[in-house]
């Protein structure tokens, strides 16, 4: 059981294996401001929507409780995406603020939300850093996938002035396809690496970004004065196909076709025929670690 709970809490912030930056003296945070292009997602809001996993129900009905959620609060979900979180328990809410920096994340979610006949998001293209937000107004605050992406030290300490009192933020996230043990995820790796090194001959392997990771996000929001910090870390199983694997890797900043370029179809024929040599069957199984980090504001 410690095995797994060791293994589950290696909870990935998006498309590569998460990874915990060195903490100096005192448990202080090195903080390292992210330099992603803002155009890293160009292209994969609607692969996102289709393909990546949703949030396992077990796991956002644990946070809402944790939470104490009221039912009648309002949520704010920073770099959203299109909506995974926000969508997901919006009905939990009164009032949702769903904040984006790409405007085709935004348009994907507020899409997303009319055919649920989600009526209480309010949309708003942004960086999370620049928000202006009253103080004092939020129940939750959620960051999927993303605080790695933020200027994290500024992101705590504006979300600890907009919570209410006694009010919690939470950071969710789950570990990936490229970031996975099982043999055809290796394989998919490989293969990812040698498609973006056909394009980027002068950079050697995947991006790798600050820090992330449950053990990290607890270091920086307790640096940031919120308390009753903790992770919780969920395992659930999923089958994979070739056409839902393909669909993913478009959803990333790191494998997006935007990324490919004019390689797409070779990529895809090359992925799909060394997958079917590893296993004809065309399924391919995983448990995946998923978790949050939940915070508390003080009174």
């Amino acid at each position: 059981m410690e095995r797994l709970r060791v293994a589950s809490c290696r909870i990935a912030d998006d498309a590569f294996k998460s990874r915990t930056v060195a903490i100096q003296g005192m448990d202080r945070v090195k903080h390292i401001k992210p330099d992603f292009p803002p155009d890293a997602f160009a292209g994969t809001a609607a692969y996102y929507a289709r393909y990546r996993v949703p949030y396992p129900q077990r796991l956002l009905k644990d946070l809402l409780v944790r939470a104490d959620v009221t039912g009648n609060g309002s949520l704010l979900d920073l770099a959203c995406g299109p909506g995974s979180v926000s969508l997901a328990i919006a009905s939990s809410f009164r009032e949702v603020w769903a904040i984006d920096l790409e405007p085709e994340m935004i348009e994907v979610g507020r899409s997303e939300a009319a055919l649920r006949g989600a009526t209480n998001i309010t949309w708003k293209p942004g960086r999370a850093e620049d928000l202006e937000a009253p103080a004092d107004t939020f129940e939750l605050i959620t960051i999927g996938a993303a605080f790695h992406r933020l200027d994290q030290q500024r992101v705590a300490a504006q979300t600890l002035r907009w919570l209410k009192p006694r009010c919690c933020l939470a950071t969710l996230g789950s570990d990936t396809v490229l970031s996975g043990r099982e043999p055809w995820q290796q394989i998919v790796l490989e293969i990812v690496r040698r498609w973006r090194n056909r394009r980027f001959p002068n950079h050697d392997g995947l991006p790798q970004g600050p820090g992330s990771g449950p053990e990290h996000n607890e270091r920086v929001l307790k640096e940031s004065g919120f308390e009753e910090v903790a992770s919780y870390p969920f395992v659930e199983a999923h089958e994979w196909t070739i056409k839902t694997i393909v669909g993913y890797l478009y959803s990333t900043s790191v494998c997006s076709k935007l990324i490919l370029g004019g390689d797409a179809e070779g990529f895809e024929s090359d992925l799909e025929a060394a997958l079917l040599a590893h296993d004809p069957s065309g399924i391919y199984r995983e448990d995946t670690p998923w978790g949050y980090t939940i915070a508390r504001k003080p009174k």
